[in-house]
């Protein structure tokens, strides 16, 4: 079938919106036909190239839509459900999601590759075969993509907003809540105030936070971190020290969550320094794949029992916590509709990165047309 996708066929170039064809899906794989994509800045580091994915690929790994066809054995969806995509699949099976960890599926080992998970494609365009990236390509009014990926939802939840939930609110909140273990009465500082950022926020709220300082650059980000549940806002991380200690009377901060767009090597020993002892610095950013440059003074961490953690997903298992964050939007505890700064056509997508980079903006989604 024929569809409409955004392409990246170069490196450091605009997405090319144009005309795909998709083929059918194989067995354990879906055809969905999307709805809403969220814009996640990791899009834009496969574009810049600080994320190494194999391109031409169809960009997208945030979105829901609803299921159009099944290949065979699929055995979880049916056509007509309603689904979200989850950026990196779970099989289930393997040591990771077994024990717990299945933001650690194997699987996701392929999801760079642009390939599907039998090596082949399903995408071409201009006679070439065309990746789709996370093995999703939400950037596309269509998609096929492996059952693995696909995670079944209530029917009256609006897509437009639970497409967050496939990457950057669960990133964000998982961020706070499994791997900062934030507890009630926590202060919490999060450096970066966009989709993962201010989803951090939330989930320091929701897990009883007292103080959270919102780190960013750009002023506008003021408002959008103060509805979102920040008690505070700064424009760098020397003005979060001194606002923190006060808050502190010294003590620091119990949990410091790094979601810059990019995170550089100097960056870690301040958010260690941010931290009371025995704190916990949670590393969300993405660096560009080779970084060896972290300063890190070393008896500090030592002498402080200062912990620092990584974070891929937020540490969630896509089947049990997407649809209990979307519980948590229904209940009201959860902010969607607020995240959401603009909506986009496809057409429009480089100007809602656009947008993005220049700070405008927390999340754009595109909503997709048939």
């Amino acid at each position: 079938m024929k569809a409409k996708a955004a392409v990246l066929w170069e490196r450091n170039t605009a997405w090319s919106v144009e005309e795909v064809e998709f083929a059918d899906p194989k067995p354990g794989e879906v055809l969905i036909k999307m709805v809403a994509s969220g814009m996640c800045h990791s899009d834009d580091h496969a574009v810049t190239g600080d994320l190494e994915v194999a391109i031409p690929t169809i960009g997208g790994h945030e979105g829901a839509g609803i299921v159009e066809k099944i290949g065979p054995n699929v055995r979880d969806v049916e056509v007509g459900d309603h689904v979200v995509l989850s950026f990196i699949p779970s099989c289930g099976k393997c040591r990771w999601c077994s024990t717990g960890y299945s933001n650690l599926c194997d699987l996701g080992a392929v999801i760079m590759g642009g390939a599907q998970l039998d090596g082949t494609y399903r995408a071409t365009a201009r006679g070439k075969d065309v990746g789709s990236l996370a093995l999703l390509g939400t950037f596309g009014n269509y998609a096929v993509v492996p059952e693995a990926s696909v995670v079944k939802i209530h029917k009256w939840i609006p897509l437009e907003k639970a497409c967050l939930v496939g990457c950057g609110v669960t990133t964000g909140w998982g961020s706070a809540v499994n791997t900062g273990e934030v507890s009630p009465g926590d202060t919490v500082v999060v450096v970066g105030v966009g989709g993962i950022g201010g989803s951090a926020i939330q989930g320091a709220k929701i897990a009883g936070a007292r103080h959270i300082v919102a780190v960013d650059i750009s002023p506008e980000k003021k408002s959008m971190a103060e509805t979102l549940g920040a008690t505070h806002f700064v424009q760098s991380v020397d003005e979060a020290m001194g606002l923190v200690n006060d808050l502190t009377w010294g003590v620091m901060a119990d949990v410091a969550i790094l979601t810059v767009g990019i995170a550089r090597g100097e960056m870690v020993q301040q958010m260690v320094s941010l931290v009371r002892k025995a704190g916990r610095v949670v590393l969300t950013a993405i660096s560009p794949f080779g970084a060896m440059d972290a300063q890190l003074h070393l008896a500090e961490v030592t002498l402080f029992q200062k912990q620092l953690r990584g974070s891929l997903f937020g540490e969630c298992n896509p089947r049990a916590d997407i649809p209990r964050l979307l519980d948590l939007y229904q209940s009201g505890q959860l902010k969607l509709d607020e995240m959401v700064t603009k909506e986009y056509k496809l057409e429009d997508i480089n100007d809602g990165y656009a947008d993005m980079k220049a700070g405008r903006i927390m999340r754009g989604v595109i909503i997709h047309e048939h």
